[in-house]
């Protein structure tokens, strides 16, 4: 069985809507809590095939109180990369995805946005992608995409939503497999939250159905192009 080494920054985010989609391809996956008493960055990298780095809250990596964990992390992605494992990022993980590649992030201020992705598209990886599919933005800053990167999906400023790094590796800029209850524990645990969040829960609430219907699709584009239910030569 493969296994995914899965960081979490706040006991709020986690795999969500994504867990019982790994579980039904035999893909295992731990949690590490980096942010918990004794817990820590894995230092080394040999007990996973994969790592996912998960959204953060109102935590950045250029800008406002900055994930804590943010060195031990980016040289555990960066371990991960040269070894040709694949790397999932969502939100804040997109960007310490792009800086561990080669890139980087810029500031931009904590939002809770739920708009619409539109793939690029309609051939390669990209073709397992939706058309278009909802998205739930909840985080700071924004990723600067290395040169090599392949944008997959545009939100609706056609700036990336969706990106892929060498070739196995995926940026999400909002979580595929979000709950709102998750953005709920995240506005109760953290003083600072963004503006209109109320409403926007209230939309994610009603767009439930097609965030999980569209994810049934996105899965098949992650283990594609992760390739994690293939087998070592």
């Amino acid at each position: 069985m493969k296994k995914l080494c899965v960081l979490q920054h706040t006991e709020a985010e986690f795999l969500g809507l994504m867990e019982d989609h790994f579980e039904r391809r035999a893909i295992g996956f731990r949690y590490v809590r980096p942010f918990a008493a004794g817990g820590m960055v894995p230092a080394g990298t040999d007990d996973c095939d994969g790592l996912v780095l998960l959204g953060a809250g109102p935590l950045g990596i250029v800008s406002g109180h900055l994930l804590p964990s943010l060195g031990p992390e980016l040289r555990l992605a960066r371990a991960i990369l040269e070894r040709g494992l694949p790397v999932l990022g969502f939100g804040i993980g997109a960007c310490l995805l792009a800086a561990a590649a080669g890139g980087g992030a810029e500031e931009a201020p904590l939002r809770f946005v739920l708009g619409t992705a539109r793939r690029l598209a309609a051939d390669g990886i990209a073709r397992h992608l939706p058309a278009k599919f909802p998205m739930a933005v909840y985080m700071r800053d924004r990723p600067v995409l290395p040169a090599d990167a392949e944008v997959l999906a545009v939100d609706e400023m056609d700036a990336p939503a969706v990106f892929r790094l060498r070739g196995n590796c995926l940026g999400f800029l909002g979580h595929p497999g979000v709950k709102s209850a998750m953005i709920e524990d995240l506005v109760m645990a953290f003083d600072e939250a963004p503006e209109g969040v109320a409403e926007t829960l209230i939309r994610l609430r009603a767009a439930q159905g097609a965030i999980a219907a569209a994810l049934a699709e996105i899965m098949v584009a992650v283990i594609m192009a992760t390739r994690l239910m293939e087998t070592a030569p």
